[in-house]
């Protein structure tokens, strides 16, 4: 059957939405021009997804050859380099000079010089394919919004290192470092990685991050400077027992993560000098973030930026 499908992804599940069948030689005259090393006796399939309202364009070929790019890509327009995006440039505690390139609800990705750690890609919040490659990848835990292996395969080389919770690895075919609650890691000469646990605490929300799938956050150590990416989490004894953070991502959304109340909980046991709120979108229940910065006035500095 010739065509195309056509799918939306909500933030509970999949769910097919409809179809529609545009000839097979209208698709393939626009995937011609854009991708001309691929014979055309090769093609067999051609699906067009959409994720969350950002689409992904493949094309399966006869010999498993999949090749995967942006539809914005494919059909003209801008591509957003990493400097297009909200950026914070820091000082770290020995003078290093690092960047926070800020992408949406949780993919965010840290730059020191010409090296790059990116956090939870995921096509759609950012386009990777002309982003600089990853020197580390960070992936918290298998959830859709969190871990598209499209999005790491257009970040990763032979080089890159990989570090990821016990589930996602699984995604990965075990080819990365697989990282637990407690462990330590040190990816490159520049960067220290610890892994924290993340999981739900309130008893009527435990089957979004059961604790015993041990999801993770990390706290990545840059210069002599400790930045805590919570991932998925309610506060809980491992986060408030953390010290020596200067810099925290916090998520602000319910029913899946903490309320702005639990997220002022957090804030003050860790004492981070700035606080970033973080995945606070894309749900029903919107985070009131103006009552967040409000009860957080004259304990750190808060900084909001698009990452719903």
């Amino acid at each position: 059957m010739y065509g195309s499908h056509f799918y939306c992804i909500g933030p509970k599940t999949f769910f097919r939405k409809g179809f529609f069948s545009a000839p097979l030689h209208r698709i393939w005259k626009i995937c011609r021009k854009k991708i001309r090393n691929i014979p055309a006796t090769k093609i067999g399939i051609i699906h067009i997804f959409s994720y969350l309202g950002h689409g992904v364009f493949s094309i399966y070929t006869t010999d498993i050859i999949h090749t995967t790019m942006s539809i914005r890509s494919l059909f003209g327009g801008k591509r957003k380099k990493i400097t297009d995006y909200p950026t914070d440039v820091l000082t770290a505690r020995d003078g290093t000079s690092f960047t926070i390139h800020f992408f949406k609800h949780a993919a965010l990705a840290i730059g020191v010089g010409e090296k790059y750690v990116y956090v939870d890609p995921v096509n759609g919040y950012a386009d990777y394919g002309v982003l600089p490659k990853a020197d580390v990848l960070l992936v918290t835990h298998s959830h859709y919004d969190h871990l598209d292996r499209a999005a790491t395969d257009e970040l990763l080389t032979p080089h890159s290192e990989i570090l990821c919770d016990r589930t996602s690895a699984e995604a990965f075919e075990m080819n990365c470092h697989t990282m637990r609650p407690g462990s330590v890691a040190t990816p490159c000469d520049w960067l220290k990685v610890e892994a924290v646990a993340a999981y739900n605490t309130s008893p009527d929300h435990r089957q979004f991050h059961p604790r015993d799938r041990e999801d993770c956050g990390y706290v990545l150590t840059i210069g002599g400077t400790r930045i805590y990416i919570a991932g998925d989490t309610e506060p809980t004894p491992e986060m408030k027992a953390l010290r020596g953070i200067d810099i925290a991502f916090l998520p602000v959304n319910q029913p899946y993560t903490m309320t702005v109340d639990q997220a002022v909980e957090a804030v003050k046991a860790l004492h981070p000098a700035i606080f970033y709120p973080y995945h606070y979108g894309e749900v029903e229940e919107k985070t009131d973030i103006d009552r967040l910065v409000r009860e957080l006035e004259g304990i750190t500095e808060v900084r909001v930026r698009p990452m719903e």
